[in-house]
């Protein structure tokens, strides 16, 4: 791993990473001029319309209950892993992998026998759909968090229990959605690898929320939000080939993280953004991912 002397201890406007580093602190600024206009700004929206994929059954209290789940190629893929790097990923971290979905307002259907039932639609990417109907694995992982993503938006208690309906791809109508318009044209999101309510320890250094964007084509960003800390006085940084490891003063803040890509650690460098009171790294790539 490289040690922690590629963290620089502040970045402001007007401060220089060095020559050799000139690069790295153009995307870094530039990535936080664009975080801070995008938070200043209302987001816009843009309307898409699903289209079917296939429908699974189930059922919650109040009834039978119905999930389409869609696609759309305006629905932001998910990092492009094999089923081996999901799994590792997974069980390093639960919530490594995040699949971008939109979910749909429920709404009142009729089912085969007429009686009356709720609909909701699902919808991912249209290629990572594709990709999904090829691999148990991946289908039965998004039938899974489409229900956690249900039941957490919509206050629901889904049975567990599920099937595909057979040469059924929806049931009702599937209505236009509005999503969150990409407020990064140029930088592609590769995940955010810690959920506001994953569980952790009461005891102990917080784990801190941490974004990744893969900026075409051979470098990644990392964004650490350390809202406790006002410089980077006692923080350490270590960067591996495929691992972040971060660790605050007094023991306010401790990161693990597994990354599926091959970084190239020696030419890592870090800064800590005062008014944001964000650590931000840029790490470039042994290899380009596919």
């Amino acid at each position: 791993m490289a040690d922690s002397k590629l963290l620089v201890p502040e970045l402001n406007d007007a401060e220089t990473m060095g020559a050799e580093t000139s690069r790295f602190q153009e995307l870094l600024l530039q990535a936080s001029k664009e975080l801070q206009q995008a938070q200043t700004s209302r987001p816009e929206s843009t309307q898409i319309q699903p289209q079917p994929g296939f429908c699974i059954k189930t059922n919650s209290a109040e009834g039978k209950v119905f999930i389409n789940i869609c696609h759309s190629p305006f629905i932001p893929p998910p990092a492009d892993l094999t089923e081996d790097e999901l799994l590792q990923m997974l069980e390093e971290d639960q919530a490594g992998f995040r699949i971008p979905m939109s979910l749909g307002e429920p709404h009142a259907e009729l089912d085969a026998k007429g009686q009356g039932c709720t609909a909701y639609d699902v919808a991912v990417n249209s290629d990572f759909f594709r990709r999904m109907q090829n691999s148990d694995f991946l289908r039965e992982l998004v039938i899974t968090i489409a229900r956690e993503g249900l039941e957490d938006k919509y206050g629901l208690q889904l049975n567990p229990e599920w099937r595909i309906l057979k040469n059924r791809p929806f049931l009702g109508s599937i209505s236009q959605q509005n999503i969150r318009s990409q407020q990064r044209p140029r930088i592609q999101e590769l995940g955010n690898l810690y959920t506001p309510s994953s569980p952790r320890p009461e005891a102990g250094p917080e784990k801190p929320h941490l974004s990744l964007w893969l900026e075409a084509p051979d470098l990644l960003l990392a964004e650490i939000d350390l809202p406790k800390l006002d410089g980077a006085l006692g923080l350490s940084l270590e960067v591996g080939e495929n691992r972040l490891v971060m660790g605050g003063p007094q023991q306010l803040y401790h990161l693990d993280t597994y990354i599926p890509l091959r970084i190239n650690c020696d030419e890592s460098k870090a800064a800590f953004h005062q008014k944001r009171k964000q650590l931000m790294v840029a790490m470039p790539l042994l290899s380009v991912p596919s």
